[in-house]
C-alpha cells in the first residue's frame, strides 16, 4: 500500500474511530460550469465498526503548500467516489 492510502486510511481511522480497509481508487473528473472544479483520485475504504457507513471516500489535495485530506463517509446522498467530491465541493470543503 501507497504511503498516501496509508496516510489516508489513517486520517479515517482516527476520525471516525473505525477500522479502514482499501477497496479501490478511481479517477474523477468534476466540473462546474465547463471548468474542471476537481479532477484526481479518490480512494474507497472499506469500515468495520462505524454505526452509519459502510464506505468512506477520501483523497488529499495542497492548499498554501501543505496537504490536506478529505474524507467522506457513503452515507446516502453519497453513493460513490464521483457524489464524495461532489459533496465536499457543495459543503465547501474541497477548493
Amino acid at each position: 500500500m501507497s504511503e498516501r492510502i496509508e496516510n489516508l486510511r489513517t486520517a479515517i481511522e482516527t476520525m471516525h474511530g473505525c477500522k479502514a480497509t482499501h477497496e479501490r481508487s478511481a479517477v474523477t473528473v468534476e466540473k462546474f460550469k465547463n471548468q474542471i472544479a476537481r479532477e484526481g483520485v479518490v480512494e474507497s475504504f472499506a469500515l468495520t465498526g462505524h454505526p452509519k457507513a459502510k464506505r468512506c471516500h477520501a483523497w488529499s489535495h495542497q492548499d498554501n503548500g501543505q496537504t490536506q485530506r478529505v474524507n467522506v463517509l457513503e452515507i446516502p446522498p453519497v453513493v460513490s467516489a464521483q457524489t464524495a467530491v461532489q459533496a465536499a465541493i457543495a459543503s465547501g470543503s474541497q477548493k
